[in-house]
C-alpha cells in the first residue's frame, strides 16, 4: 500500500493526534486509542501509517482531522464527525459485502433459472426501518450539538468582530476598546521572530501585528458584522464559523479552556485579499488578559507588546505544527 493510501485509510477511521500523553479531552482520547491501534495493525501488515495529523491553534502541512478542540463546542463537534463517520464505514462495509454476496451468489452459473420473485414484505420493512433508524440515531446528537452552540450561557466577556476588505477590528464594548489587525508580511514576521517571539507562533499568512487576547475558562460572547461586503469569523479550534454580513450582527460564543494562540481566517470569499485576513485569538490567564487590557487603553505599546512577547514564550511549544 502507497503513502497516500495509507493516509486515505486513517481519514476512513477519523483519527486524531497520536497516542500521546498530552491528549487530555475525551476526543483527544477515543483518537489515541484509534490511531494506536490502526498503527498497530498496520505495522503488522507491512502497511506506512504516518498520517500528517493536525497541530494546535494552527493548519499543519498536509494535515488529516480537525485541529485540537479546546472548547466544549469544538469538542462535540469532532466527537459527532467521528460518531458519524464510524456510521458511514459501516454502512458502506455492509452495502460492499452485500454487493459481493449477490454477485456470486446470484451468477449466471449459480441460478441458470433465475428466480422470478418480485416483493418480499420482511425485506422491505427492513429497508425502510432500518435507514430511518440510523437517521434517527444520527439525528439526536445533532440536535444536541446545534442546541449547545445556540443557547449561549451568561457572557462573562464581549467582543464585538468587525470584517473589512481586508482585515478585521475587535472591539470590547464593556471596556470601550477597539483593536485592529492586519496580516504581518514577511519581513515583519522575520522581526518579530528576531525580537523573541516563538516562530511557531507567527506562522506565515496567520499572524498578525495587534493580537487580540481573552481570558481562559471564560465565556465569551462574539458579535460579529462587517462594513463592506460578506466575511466569515472563524476559529477551527474553537469550533466557530460565523457570516459577518453589513448591517447586520450574527452571534456565537465560545469558551476556551486552554491556553495558547489560535488563528483562523475569514471564511467567505471576500474579493483579492480574501486570503489574506488572518484572525489571531490569544487564550491568557485572567490577570494577563486585565494587563494587556490596561496597556491596550493608555495606548502603551511598547507595554503591550512586552506583554505578549511575555506570555508567546510561556506558551511556546503548546501551538505545534504536526510532524508528518
Amino acid at each position: 500500500m502507497t503513502a497516500s493510501s495509507g493516509r486515505a485509510l486513517s481519514l476512513v477511521f477519523c483519527l486524531g493526534r497520536p497516542g500521546n500523553q498530552e491528549a487530555k479531552s475525551p476526543v483527544d482520547r477515543r483518537r489515541a486509542g484509534a490511531f494506536s491501534m490502526l498503527g498497530v495493525a498496520a505495522a503488522g501488515l507491512g502497511l506506512p501509517a504516518s498520517p500528517a495529523l493536525a497541530g494546535s491553534g494552527q493548519p499543519s502541512p498536509g494535515q488529516l482531522t480537525f485541529q485540537e478542540a479546546v472548547t466544549p463546542i469544538a469538542e462535540q463537534i469532532q466527537w459527532l464527525h467521528d460518531y458519524v463517520n464510524i456510521i458511514i464505514f459501516l454502512v458502506t462495509a455492509f452495502v460492499l459485502g452485500l454487493m459481493l454476496w449477490v454477485m456470486w451468489r446470484f451468477s449466471e452459473k449459480r441460478n441458470p433459472v433465475p428466480s422470478k420473485t418480485t416483493h418480499n414484505t420482511t425485506l422491505e420493512v427492513l429497508w425502510t426501518v432500518v435507514p430511518v433508524f440510523i437517521l434517527v440515531v444520527i439525528a439526536i446528537p445533532s440536535f444536541k450539538l446545534l442546541y449547545a452552540q445556540y443557547t449561549f450561557p451568561p457572557p462573562d466577556l464581549t467582543m464585538k468582530a468587525t470584517g473589512h476588505a481586508w482585515n478585521w477590528t475587535h472591539e470590547f464594548p464593556d471596556q470601550k476598546l477597539s483593536v485592529d489587525s492586519v496580516m504581518l508580511q514577511d519581513d515583519e514576521r522575520q522581526a518579530a521572530i528576531k525580537s523573541g517571539m516563538p516562530p511557531a507562533q507567527v506562522p506565515r499568512n496567520l499572524a498578525v501585528n495587534n493580537e487580540v487576547l481573552v481570558p481562559v475558562n471564560k465565556v465569551v460572547h462574539v458579535l460579529v458584522t462587517a462594513s463592506d461586503v460578506i466575511h466569515a469569523w472563524t476559529i477551527p479550534s474553537f469550533g466557530v464559523k460565523v457570516d459577518a454580513v453589513p448591517g447586520r450582527i450574527t452571534a456565537t460564543w465560545f469558551k476556551a479552556t486552554k491556553e495558547g494562540i489560535y488563528f483562523g481566517q475569514c471564511s467567505e470569499l471576500c474579493g483579492k485579499d480574501h486570503a489574506f485576513m488572518p484572525i489571531a485569538i490569544r487564550v491568557v490567564k485572567e490577570e494577563v488578559f486585565q494587563e494587556w487590557l490596561e496597556a491596550t487603553k493608555a495606548r502603551d505599546r511598547k507595554r503591550v507588546k512586552d506583554i505578549i512577547l511575555r506570555v508567546a514564550k510561556e506558551h511556546a511549544g503548546q501551538n505545534k505544527m504536526a510532524v508528518r
